[in-house]
């Protein structure tokens, strides 16, 4: 059952059949990347990569276009067939209320679950140095890719994802339970990320079918599973922003390090939407080279891991509390 921002008025009965909402659901996440391919601006070939910046820039025209279509016909819809509020449409797409403290403790939430990363990162890597005078934040923002990274992709992909799908889905007939809502929405989250195989083998020929393969399955993985996380979010707190950030959290994070020696070879690539460590704005390295730490860092990285991703579990629940939650019922 949903909520308003008061926490007093329930919605009316909801009027889109589960067909309904499942095709609605598919033509909104075809409409957000079949664009992509229809455009000699934002198709990729062996001689275009999707990391140009026309493409990137082209490509977040067409994404812009796409949510916003999205969201106007979703609003109609919940206004007409749930007999939906302004305000009540608003707060079902999680735009208003604006609720600070829970944004703050979806960002904490998980920067638990990265506990070991952030260790690696700050302390082993000397990041913090550059975290303090804010060079990252504007090295990232100064690349087409980092913006697209951090702020558009982010930005579209959750107001489509989590914005929209899930508030369709939350209005169908019989009732889709709470559970079934988090595991089920994100599977079109994955689904529009398997368009990077076709990318990817498209601009790297030469590498063998099996390798590109298993990138994608990993990658459909992870967005999965991260999509799952970020609709648990999304309905707890009833914060698009809040899953927006947090996004663009993990998107930096990328998947932590679960082998090896910290201080050694970078691990490459990872995104929400790839396999390993965080997007890069470049492809070069970062570094000078390799070193190698004492094991004692190592040790203290994967203590570290190990005791975020429990403190995560613990508070779950608890810091994704929010007055403007959409859901009030156990996940059972």
């Amino acid at each position: 059952m949903l909520i308003d921002h008061n926490g007093t008025e329930e919605v009316k009965a909801p009027l889109l059949s589960s067909q309904c909402a499942a095709a609605l659901s598919v033509a909104f996440t075809a409409f957000y990347v079949l664009p992509f391919y229809l455009s000699p601006t934002t198709r990729p070939s062996p001689a275009l990569s999707r990391d140009a910046p026309s493409v990137i820039r082209a490509r977040i025209r067409f994404v812009m276009f796409s949510v916003t279509l999205s969201t106007l016909i979703t609003s109609y819809i919940l206004s007409t067939r749930a007999y939906k509020s302004f305000p009540l449409i608003l707060h079902t797409l999680g735009i208003y209320p604006v609720i600070p403290i829970a944004i703050i403790k979806s960002v904490l939430l998980t920067a638990l679950l990265f506990a070991g990363p952030l260790f690696e990162k700050g302390i082993i890597e000397s990041g913090w140095r550059r975290w303090v005078k804010g060079e990252d934040i504007h090295e990232t923002l100064s690349s087409w890719i980092g913006w697209r990274n951090f702020v558009a992709g982010p930005f579209t992909e959750e107001i489509l994802f989590r914005s929209v799908l899930v508030s369709l889905n939350t209005h169908t007939r019989p009732l889709l339970p709470v559970r079934k809502l988090i595991f089920t929405t994100p599977l079109y989250f994955g689904i529009a990320h398997i368009h990077h195989f076709y990318e990817f083998t498209l601009t790297h020929p030469y590498t063998p079918l099996l390798p590109a393969l298993v990138r994608s399955l990993i990658q459909f993985a992870y967005t999965t599973v991260f999509g799952w996380y970020a609709t648990f979010v999304f309905l707890r707190t009833g914060s698009l922003w809040a899953v927006v950030l947090i996004h663009s959290q993990c998107n930096w994070m990328g998947l932590p390090r679960i082998w090896g020696r910290v201080g050694g070879v970078e691990v490459q690539g990872g995104v929400v939407g790839g396999p390993t460590r965080g997007k890069e704005d470049t492809d070069a390295a970062q570094d000078d080279g390799p070193q190698r730490l004492g094991a004692a860092w190592t040790v203290a990285y994967y203590v570290i891991l190990v005791a975020g991703a429990i403190a995560w579990w613990k508070t779950l629940w608890p810091l994704s509390e929010s007055q403007g939650a959409l859901m009030n019922q156990p996940l059972g």
